[in-house]
């Protein structure tokens, strides 16, 4: 059995450990690029040694939250809200509950953008077994007199006039 022992050296150590941007981008597969934007943004502040970026554990544990913020579709303005709120000292009332407001909305678009997607997934199965279908020589699918269906009226062509 491992006893896994925390105490305030070990604390200190984690929370005091410093990160390079090639080293952030390697473990987060993005850019340098993308780092210097939100440090741009001000969703980040590494420190500096010359020219050299330095990230605090807190600049690593705020590009956590950003990517995860980033892959569920919010915008950097709610993001930098929620970064906010884990900034307050006292986890303020009104801060966790607009955090929260932001949480549901955000839950029923993606409910209802899944529900979109999981209709085109099967609009396009059928589609695939419609065309298997076609292939193996069964019977005529709909997609042929779906276009057969379309009133397509071409634009006549005129001949172009000589130029005199």
């Amino acid at each position: 059995m491992v006893i896994v022992m925390h105490d305030e050296r070990h604390e200190r150590a984690m929370s005091s450990r410093i990160y390079t941007i090639r080293q952030l981008t390697k473990e987060f597969s993005v850019t340098a690029r993308t780092l210097r934007f939100y440090e741009d943004e001000k969703l980040i502040a590494p420190g500096r040694r010359g020219q050299t970026r330095l990230y605090s554990s807190r600049d690593r544990a705020r590009i956590i939250l950003i990517l995860r913020g980033r892959r569920l579709g919010f915008s950097l303005a709610e993001i930098r809200e929620v970064l906010d709120m884990y900034d307050g000292k006292d986890g303020e009332q009104a801060q966790m509950t607009h955090a929260r407001k932001k949480f549901e909305e955000r839950i029923q678009v993606l409910e209802r953008q899944k529900l979109d997607i999981d209709q085109a997934l099967r609009q396009l199965r059928e589609g695939i077994r419609d065309i298997d279908a076609a292939l193996e020589g069964k019977p005529r699918t709909p997609w042929p007199l779906f276009f057969e269906q379309e009133n397509i009226q071409a634009v006549p062509s005129r001949p172009f006039a000589a130029k005199s």
